[in-house]
């Protein structure tokens, strides 16, 4: 989770599913660390490089979804493990261009980020909102 001055995260918009958007996620390659691999995955969907993040701090355990069967691929499995993080954001303000994965990215309220949250990711969120969110309404109160 990638939060800027204003309190807004960074979503990205799904390339196959117009209006669903998602934090960036991506997988770890053989005997990656986990937060080399949140740097580079936020690089790759975003752009956005490690000299531009803070890291502030990271949730106490993994988290995991199961796909819908329909859903499910070779790739993505019967779902996933996720480690999260909490970035802030301290680069440069920017549009978030298209990349083969995302049609985009935008800074929104994080719970506009739920709203267009697939069903199976919601539960996951909503965790998120309750070990980050007293970092989220800092942001907006030092901006008020």
């Amino acid at each position: 989770m990638i939060v800027n001055d204003e309190g807004y995260v960074l979503a990205i918009e799904r390339a196959d599913v117009a209006g669903a958007w998602q934090l960036p996620q991506g997988g770890l390659d053989e005997d990656e660390d986990p937060l080399d691999a949140a740097y580079r995955e936020i690089a790759e969907e975003t752009g956005i490089e490690k000299a531009e993040l803070e890291f502030l701090r990271a949730f106490p355990e993994p988290l995991v979804y199961e796909l819908p069967s329909e859903a499910r691929s070779k790739k993505t499995g019967r779902g996933q493990v996720l480690y999260w993080f909490l970035f802030h954001f301290r680069g440069k303000p920017r549009a978030g261009t298209p990349t083969r994965e995302s049609r985009g990215s935008q800074w929104m309220p994080f719970g506009r980020v739920v709203d267009g949250a697939t069903t199976f990711r919601k539960p996951i969120y909503a965790r998120l909102a309750q070990e980050f969110g007293d970092y989220l309404e800092s942001r907006k109160d030092a901006i008020s």
